[in-house]
């Protein structure tokens, strides 16, 4: 028997199975390519809405994930540069599949970090673009990573908790919304 006739069973058989499927992250609440609906939107500021973290869900893991973070910005702040932090989650434990809307006021998964968020405050900050910018994009990101504890110190910037989670991350999901007034 030659290579070819043990190599070309495992190739076809390899070309023939399916991909893997890949992290997905959705909402009921704000869906991607939507505008953001009033009640996730910031109360104060010069915004008047409910200020209620969204319902959010995923699926399809990595093998290897320990746990997940979730990051919410808003790219087109007028900060200088880096833009407005909305959310940032950290240690979600890997078996949790979603949040439920208003986790952020009513209760996140047992172990979960909550970074301080650019408001100054430890939860969901909804969209709040200054009076009159064009809307503002918001990207809500979910990140499969294979620790269960991020590697970040208290009073990390969130520049550093950013970069550790891009760079360790195993796989991630997106989709992005849009709110202005």
């Amino acid at each position: 028997m030659t290579l070819k006739h043990i190599l070309n069973p495992f190739l076809t058989a390899l070309c023939l199975a399916s991909p893997a499927a890949a992290l997905e992250l959705t909402s009921a609440d704000i869906a991607d390519g939507s505008t953001v609906e009033m009640p996730f939107v910031f109360d104060g500021w010069g915004c008047e809405g409910q200020n209620i973290s969204p319902e959010l869900s995923w699926s399809d893991a990595p093998e290897g994930t320990q746990s997940f973070a979730l990051m919410v910005h808003d790219p087109d702040a007028p900060t200088g540069g880096a833009g407005f932090w909305h959310w940032i989650v950290l240690d979600i434990p890997a078996e949790v599949t979603g949040l439920a809307q208003n986790a952020s006021a009513e209760g996140m998964p047992e172990g979960t970090r909550v970074i301080a968020n650019d408001y100054g405050v430890e939860g969901w900050g909804g969209p709040c673009p200054p009076q009159g910018d064009d809307p503002h994009r918001y990207n809500v990101t979910l990140y499969a990573l294979p620790e269960a504890k991020l590697p970040v110190p208290a009073g990390a910037s969130k520049a550093v908790v950013g970069f550790t989670v891009n760079a360790t991350a195993l796989a991630k999901a997106s989709f992005q919304a849009t709110y202005g007034h």
